[in-house]
């Protein structure tokens, strides 16, 4: 099992940016997709961005395309989501994950590890 722990939230204006990581623990870190998610009070889980193993394959949901970036740097055992032009609607507790697979998925159930949330506050 991989351990996962996010850091880098915290309270910003619209239009800031902040970049999340995502330390993993465990051998298999190199081996595992990872995504993250996130969720907003009161709404379900929902998918942020995922990416393959490699890193070459990345996916977003719409609603974040053009602002995040997710990226992995393999030998730190470190995922990152950058945000920039953060709006009050990215307001969430994000969530790292990780997945047994070497592909990428937008899927919660699919995903094996949690870290523990870092909340992210966006004010207008």
């Amino acid at each position: 099992q991989v351990q996962l722990v996010e850091s880098g939230g915290g309270l910003v204006q619209a239009g800031d940016s902040l970049r999340l990581s995502c330390a993993a623990s465990g051998r298999t870190f190199s081996s595992n997709a990872m995504g993250w998610f996130r969720q907003a009070p009161g709404k379900a889980r929902e998918f942020v961005a995922s990416i393959s193993r490699s890193g070459i394959s990345t996916r977003y949901v719409d609603s974040v395309k053009g602002r995040f970036t997710i990226s992995r740097d393999n030998a730190k055992n470190t995922v990152y989501l950058q945000m920039n032009s953060l709006k009050p609607e990215d307001t969430a507790v994000y969530y790292c994950a990780g997945r047994y697979s070497f592909s990428i998925s937008t899927t919660p159930l699919e995903y094996v590890d949690w870290g523990q949330g870092t909340q992210v506050t966006v004010s207008p």
